[in-house]
């Protein structure tokens, strides 16, 4: 399919669908000067409610099942690091000190952690546990978490599926193609373009979430060796052209990077 194709598609879809040219956060000493496009209809505060009761959901599983961890020591330290980088935000975005910040540790013996949009962070103890995280690591996760929902990448990502639906469809009636061509069609919007996107929102989330550690007093160093810790627990994983992060190895070279302009911020910070 043509570029000149693809541009007409994608143009109507934005002006069909209210697209807006929006930037999130500030760029901060990392540099974080991507554009993004929001749908208008999508709203940061219709996203909050959306999600809420998945949310919610989660966290009475949780609790119901004794995996809802409050008051151990474990919880406790996660508070208080995802506390210290929260202090940072106003850095990117002055308006994340009045977010309802929430956070909360589930007993669960999985790698894994997320955010949900308005701040709403979900960090699991196997991850802490099997990767036998230090401080500074764990602040190099919470921080990656953090700059998802400054970034609002979960309404940017909502925004590109709905208009990748919508150019699928344009593309498959004016082409006149069946079953076999929407599937091309949706094969070619996958791998080339949200999946490229999503490893791009990742690259943005290690780099802010890199600046906020340093800048709250958490070595920078720490996230290489979060994440060869990470490639360690999970193999060799599949490759980054079908995933949607970037590979260990990409990701710790663009890290690696981006250390010297934030270690001047964290060797303030420990003044």
């Amino acid at each position: 399919m043509s570029r000149v194709l693809w541009s007409v598609v994608l143009g109507g879809v934005l002006l069909l669908g209210g697209c807006q040219a929006v930037n999130t956060t500030s760029g901060g000493a990392v540099g974080v000067q991507r554009q993004q496009y929001m749908f208008s209809m999508l709203s940061s505060a219709q996203l909050e409610q959306m999600y809420a009761q998945a949310y919610q959901e989660t966290l009475s599983k949780a609790q119901a099942s004794g995996r809802l961890d409050r008051s151990s020591a474990m919880a406790r330290r996660v508070e208080g690091i995802t506390r210290r980088l929260i202090a940072q935000t106003p850095v990117f975005r002055p308006d994340a000190l009045n977010w309802n910040w929430e956070t909360n540790l589930l007993a669960i013996d999985e790698l894994n952690a997320n955010v949900g949009p308005g701040g709403k962070i979900i960090v699991y103890s196997g991850l802490i546990q099997r990767l036998n995280l230090t401080d500074d690591e764990l602040a190099a996760v919470l921080g990656h978490e953090i700059a998802h929902a400054l970034r609002e990448h979960s309404r940017e990502s909502m925004s590109k599926a709905y208009a990748g639906e919508l150019a699928k469809q344009g593309v498959v009636t004016l082409l006149g193609l069946g079953e076999l061509g929407n599937q091309v069609a949706g094969a070619a919007l996958q791998y080339g373009m949200t999946l490229p996107n999503s490893r791009g929102n990742e690259n943005e989330a290690d780099l802010i979430g890199l600046e906020l550690a340093a800048r709250a007093g958490f070595n920078p160093n720490a996230v290489l060796t979060l994440w060869q810790k990470m490639a360690q627990a999970g193999g060799a994983g599949a490759p980054e052209f079908m995933s949607t992060h970037p590979s260990s190895a990409t990701r710790m070279s663009n890290l690696r990077a981006a250390i010297p302009r934030v270690m001047p911020l964290y060797e303030q910070s420990r003044r």
